[in-house]
C-alpha cells in the first residue's frame, strides 16, 4: 500500500519533525491546532491544518471525535500521533482501525498488551527476560502490597500498572508509609489512566535507566537500534540522554537486543516502540520494566548513532514495506548526546515559564542537530508540555560530542522566557558526568541544583565589574539624549548570559 497524506495529530517540536519525514517521503501532510497554537511553526510549515478546538488538550489534542473528523474531512489515510497524547491510547487506535485509518504504530490489541506492565513482564519472564521483582497480579488493597513489601525487604516502589513518565509512583520507606501512600497512589493514578492497578516492586538503591531502541515490520522481521542512556533525571523525568551507553558492552548489547526481538514477536509488535530496563548498578544485572508503544522524546540520540531515520522508518512500516536492512548491517557510528531545554527556571524550583519569545538564535556547526518549534516572536503556551527544545550533539567519542554540546549550549539564545539551558550547561561540565558516575539519583546524590545557584551567585560577585559597566554604557548613551537605554541594557544583559553569567 501507498500512504498519500498523512495527519499529525500532535503539536511542537515532534509536529515539525514528522512535516520534514513527510517532505523528504514525498507525503502530504495535514496539522491539527488548538486557539493557542494557531501561530505555531508546524501550522505554518503544514500542507493544511485546520483547528481543532480550544487551548485545553482536552478539548483540542486529546478529542478523538474531532481528530477522525479532520482525518477524514482532510483525505488523510494515515495519522502519526508523536509522542504524550494519543500515542498510546488504544482505544484511539481501534478508532483509527474502525475507520481504515493507518495509525503509526502498533496495533490496538498489541499496545493493550504492552500497556499492561504485569503482563508483559509476566510474558518476559517467560521467555527467559530479566525483570525487577515485584509483587504477581495486581494489588486490591493495601494488606496484599504490605505482605510483599515485608517479602522484597523496605524500601519499595509503589508503582500503577498504566501510565509512565513518573506519574503514579512512590517510594515507600516502611510499612506506616506505605499504608498511607497506597491510598494517595491511587488516586493519583485515576486521576491520571482512568483507572487504578497497583503493584509493589522491589527499589535499588542506585541503578541506570537504560532503553533498547526496537523496531519490527508486518512481515516478522524485527530489528534492535541499540540502547540510549537515560539515567539523568528529575523527579523521575529525563533530562540527558547519551547513546549508547557507556556501561553496556557488546556482548551484552546482543543477549538483550535479541530478547527485545523476541518479545517483540510474541506480541507481533508492529512498527518502533521502546522497551525499558533498569540496571543495578552494584551488581550490573540489567531488568526489564516496561514497553513504551511509540516514538520516544530522545529518538534522535539513536538516530546519530545508527545513520537511520526512525521517522521514515515508521510510515515505511505502516506502508506495508519490510525493513531494508538486516541487524548484521547494523554498526554504532560515534557517540550522540541529547539535552532536553524546558521552559522552566531552574533557579526557582523549575517554575513554568511561559510567553512571547522575543528572539531566538539556534545553535548549528558540526554534528549539531536542534529539534525546536521556537522562531522569533512564537509564544510558548502555559497549556502543554514545558519541552521547547532538544539539541543533540553527535562526536567520534564521548568528549567530542560534549564539547559541541557545551557549544551549542553557549550558542542557544533566547530571549523572554526562562529556560533550563543553564542546567545543562553546568552538568556538561560538572566532574562525575565527565567521568561517567551517573545514575538516576545524580542530580540529588551530586547536589547539582545548589551547586548551580552557588555557581551563578558566585557569577554575579565575580562579574559585579561587568555589570557596572554595562550601566555606565547605559548612562553615557542616555546622557547623550539617545533614547536606546532599554536596548543597551538588553545587549548587555545578552552579552553576559552568553558567557554563562546567569544574570
Amino acid at each position: 500500500m501507498k500512504i498519500k497524506k498523512i495527519l499529525i495529530a500532535n503539536r511542537g517540536e515532534i509536529a515539525v519533525r514528522i512535516i520534514r519525514a513527510c517532505r523528504e517521503l514525498g507525503i502530504k501532510n495535514v496539522a491539527i491546532y488548538s486557539d493557542d497554537d494557531s501561530n505555531a511553526l508546524h501550522v505554518k510549515l503544514a500542507d493544511e491544518s485546520y483547528h481543532i478546538g480550544p487551548s485545553n488538550a482536552k478539548e483540542s489534542y486529546l478529542d478523538q471525535n474531532k481528530i477522525i473528523e479532520v482525518a477524514k474531512k482532510s483525505g488523510a489515510d494515515a495519522i502519526h500521533p508523536g509522542y504524550g497524547f494519543l500515542s498510546e491510547n488504544a482505544e484511539f487506535v481501534e478508532r483509527c482501525e474502525r475507520s481504515s485509518i493507518i495509525f503509526i504504530g502498533p496495533k490496538s490489541e498489541t499496545m493493550r498488551s504492552s500497556g499492561d506492565k504485569m503482563a508483559i513482564k509476566q510474558l518476559a519472564k517467560s521467555l527467559g527476560i530479566p525483570v525487577v521483582p515485584a509483587s504477581d497480579g495486581i494489588l486490591d488493597d493495601v494488606e496484599k502490597a504490605a505482605e510483599f513489601a515485608r517479602e522484597f525487604g523496605y524500601p519499595v516502589l509503589l508503582k500503577s500498572a498504566f501510565g509512565g513518565g513518573g506519574r503514579g509512583i512512590r517510594l515507600v520507606q516502611n510499612e506506616e508509609q506505605l499504608r498511607q501512600e497506597f491510598e494517595l497512589t491511587t488516586m493519583e493514578a485515576k486521576a491520571s489512566y482512568g483507572r487504578a492497578a497497583m503493584f509493589v516492586e522491589k527499589y535499588f538503591p542506585r541503578i541506570r535507566h537504560i532503553e533498547f531502541q526496537l523496531i519490527r515490520d508486518m512481515h516478522g522481521n524485527g530489528r534492535y537500534l541499540f540502547e540510549r542512556e537515560c539515567s539523568i533525571q528529575r523527579r523521575y523525568q529525563k533530562l540527558i540522554e547519551l547513546a549508547p551507553s557507556p556501561v553496556i558492552d557488546e556482548e551484552t548489547r546482543h543477549k538483550i537486543g535479541s530478547m527485545i526481538v523476541k518479545l517483540a514477536d510474541a506480541l507481533d509488535y508492529i512498527n518502533a516502540g521502546t522497551v525499558e530496563f533498569i540496571r543495578d548498578e552494584n551488581s550490573g544485572n540489567l531488568y526489564l520494566i516496561e514497553i513504551n508503544s511509540r516514538l520516544q522524546v530522545e529518538h534522535p540520540v539513536t538516530e546519530m548513532i545508527s545513520n537511520k531515520d526512525l521517522l521514515k522508518l515508521q510510515i515505511s512500516i505502516a506502508a506495508g514495506n519490510e525493513i531494508p536492512f538486516k541487524q548484521e548491517d547494523l554498526k554504532i557510528n560515534g557517540f550522540a548526546i541529547e539535552c532536553r531545554i524546558n521552559a522552566e527556571d531552574p533557579f526557582n524550583d523549575f517554575a513554568p515559564s511561559y510567553g512571547k519569545v522575543n528572539d531566538v538564535i539556534i545553535p548549528h556547526g558540526p554534528g549539531i542537530r536542534v529539534d525546536t518549534y521556537l522562531y522569533p516572536s512564537c509564544t510558548v503556551s502555559s497549556y502543554y508540555d514545558s519541552l521547547i527544545a532538544k539539541i543533540i550533539s553527535w562526536g567520534n567519542t564521548f568528549e567530542e560530542s560534549r564539547k559541541r554540546m557545551i557549544n551549542a549550549l553557549n550558542e542557544f539564545y533566547i530571549d523572554g522566557i526562562i529556560t533550563t539551558v543553564p542546567l545543562h550547561k553546568f552538568i556538561m561540565n560538572e566532574e562525575a558526568f565527565v567521568k561517567g558516575d551517573i545514575s538516576t539519583d545524580y542530580i540529588t546524590r551530586y547536589n547539582i541544583i545548589k551547586r548551580l545557584e552557588d555557581g551563578r551567585r558566585d557569577n554575579i560577585k565575580m562579574y559585579k565589574d561587568v555589570i557596572a559597566s554595562a550601566c555606565m554604557i547605559n548612562i553615557m548613551y542616555e546622557g547623550r539624549g539617545k533614547r536606546i537605554g532599554v536596548e543597551r541594557w538588553k545587549e548587555s544583559g545578552r552579552f553576559l548570559r552568553s558567557f554563562g553569567y546567569g544574570i
